[in-house]
C-alpha cells in the first residue's frame, strides 16, 4: 500500500533474553530516553563503526520529538554479535510509559516468516510438496471462481483456471487478498464475511471456510498480491500437524528458540509490558488506537492469525532472525535445514514484484525486489534505488515494524515500534541507508 494515508481513528479504553539486558552506567541523552542495552561485542569488533551506529540516535529522537512516532527499539546484529541496540521515547505516552527493552509489540505481519517456517518443516518432514493444491488438505478450497467485473452482490465471475497450490500462497500469487488492498466490491466481501483474519474472526477451520465462499482478486499464479494466504497456511498447519497452530508455533518453534515473550494472547503479568497503539492522522501526528490497558488480546483471541497475529519483544525476534542468519540453527537447536533456508530465501517468482503488478508497497518501492518463501528478497539495489544486497530477505508489520536479514554481510536489523500503517513514513528506507553506511571492513 504505498503513500501516506490518513486513519479513520476509534480511540478505545475498553478494549528479556539472556541477549539482551540494560546498563544502568549509561547516561541518559534526553528525558525520555530509556539506558542503552547491553551488547555483546563494540562495532568495531564486528566491522562496523560506533560513530557511524549514532547517526540512528538522532534519527529515530527526530521522530519522536516531533510527535510522529511514540517509541522505538533498534537493533544491529553482525556475525552473530549484538553491536548496538538503542532504545528510546514511550511505550505509552498516556501513561507516561517509557520504551523498555522487554516491551511487548504487537508485530502483525512479521508472523508470516514465522508461520512459513512452521510450514517449511512440515515439508521437510514429507508431508506435501509445494506444489500440491491446497484443496488436497483443505477440500472447501477447490473449485474456486475470480472476480472479472462488478460491485457488492452483483459481481461477474469465472472459474480458476488452475488451483490454488501451497506455492502460491507461500509467494502470495494465490489471488486471496485483505479487504483494504482489494476494490470495493471484493473488499466488502471480505468485510462481510470477516475473512481478515481479526483476532476475533474465529477459528481458523471456520475463517478459511467463510473464504472459499469469495471470489479470487486474479487467476492464481499471474500476480503478486499481499493477502491472507498466510492466514491459510497457519491453517495448514492444522490440519496437517492435528494441532492448533498456536500450540504448534509454542512447542515447535517459540519454546525451542527460548521465545517465551512471544505469543497469541498476553498474560495478566505481562500487561503492562504492551506497548500502546499509534494511527498516523493528518499533519504528521498520531492518535491512540489502543492502550496497554486493553483486554483484547487477554481474552478475547478466537483467530490464531498466521499472518498477523502474534505479539514479541526485541529480544525474541532476535532469536527467530539468528535462527534465520544460522540456516535453520540457534544454540544447538535446528529447527530447518540450510538448504530450505537458502530455498526460502531464493526469489520464486520470474521476475520483481513490480514486473507482477506491485511497484510499490506501503512506503518501499518494488523495483528490483522479488519475494520468497515468506520473505521479500533483494535482486537489484540499483532498481530498488536503496542500498542493500543482493539476497538479503525481510519483511515488516502494520505498525511499523521491520527486519532484515544479510547473508552476505553476515547481519541482522530489526525495527520495533507501534505507528499504523506502516506507509506513515519511509523508516525502513531511512534505517536501511543508516544501518549500510556504518559497514566499514
Amino acid at each position: 500500500m504505498g503513500g501516506r494515508f490518513a486513519l479513520k481513528l476509534r480511540i478505545s479504553r475498553r478494549d528479556s533474553g539472556p541477549l539482551l539486558g540494560y546498563s544502568a552506567h549509561e547516561p541518559r541523552s534526553h528525558p525520555n530516553e530509556i539506558p542503552a542495552m547491553n551488547i555483546t561485542a563494540k562495532p568495531e569488533e564486528v566491522g562496523l563503526s560506533t560513530t557511524r551506529l549514532n547517526r540512528i540516535r538522532p534519527w529515530l529522537r527526530s521522530y519522536i520529538d516531533s510527535g510522529k512516532l511514540p517509541g522505538a527499539i533498534v537493533l544491529v546484529a553482525r556475525q552473530g554479535q549484538v553491536a548496538f541496540v538503542h532504545t528510546d521515547g514511550n511505550r505509552d505516552i498516556e501513561r507516561d510509559q517509557l520504551m523498555t527493552a522487554d516491551t511487548i509489540f504487537r508485530i502483525y505481519s512479521m508472523t508470516k516468516p514465522i508461520t512459513s517456517v512452521a510450514v517449511m518443516m512440515l515439508y521437510e518432514r514429507g508431508e506435501f510438496q509445494l506444489d500440491h493444491p491446497i484443496a488436497d488438505y483443505i477440500p472447501e478450497l477447490g473449485g474456486l471462481e475470480v472476480i472479472v467485473s462488478g460491485s457488492g452482490d452483483d459481481v461477474r465471475t469465472e472459474p480458476a483456471r488452475r488451483p490454488i497450490t501451497i506455492h502460491h500462497l507461500l509467494t502470495h500469487t494465490s489471488g486471496l487478498t485483505y479487504s483494504v488492498f482489494s476494490d470495493s466490491a471484493l473488499g466488502q466481501l471480505y468485510r462481510d464475511h470477516r475473512t481478515d483474519f481479526a483476532l476475533d474472526d474465529g477459528p481458523l477451520r471456520e475463517v478459511v471456510g467463510r473464504l472459499a465462499g469469495i471470489p479470487l482478486a486474479f487467476q492464481p499464479g499471474t500476480r503478486w498480491n499481499y493477502g491472507v494466504s498466510t492466514d491459510v497456511l497457519g491453517r495448514l498447519v492444522e490440519v496437517i500437524s492435528g494441532q492448533p497452530l498456536d500450540e504448534f508455533f509454542s512447542e515447535q518453534i517459540l519454546s525451542p528458540l527460548a521465545m517465551h515473550d512471544s505469543s497469541f494472547t498476553i498474560t495478566p503479568d505481562r500487561l503492562d509490558r504492551l506497548a500502546a497503539l499509534y494511527g498516523y492522522t493528518d499533519g504528521d501526528r498520531m492518535s491512540l488506537l489502543e492502550n496497554t490497558e486493553s483486554t483484547r488480546l487477554l481474552d478475547k483471541v478466537s483467530t490464531f492469525s498466521g499472518g498477523a497475529g502474534l505479539l514479541s519483544t526485541m529480544a525474541d525476534y532476535y532469536r527467530f532472525a539468528e535462527m534465520l542468519r544460522g540456516k535453520g540453527e540457534l544454540d544447538g537447536v535446528r529447527l530447518l535445514g540450510r538448504k530450505t533456508v537458502d530455498y526460502m530465501t531464493t526469489n520464486h517468482l520470474p521476475g520483481d514484484l513490480a514486473s507482477m503488478g506491485q511497484p510499490v508497497f506501503s512506503e518501499t518501492r518494488y523495483d528490483g525486489i522479488g519475494f520468497g518463501l515468506g520473505f521479500s528478497v533483494m535482486l537489484d539495489p540499483a532498481q530498488a534505488q536503496v542500498i542493500g544486497t543482493p539476497g538479503e530477505y525481510a519483511w515488516g508489520g502494520m505498525a511499523s515494524t521491520a527486519f532484515w536479514v544479510d547473508p552476505t554481510e553476515d547481519m541482522v536489523v530489526i525495527l520495533l515500534t507501534q505507528l499504523m500503517p506502516s506507509s506513515s513514513y519511509p523508516l525502513r528506507r531511512e534505517l536501511r541507508v543508516l544501518t549500510y553506511q556504518a559497514l566499514i571492513e
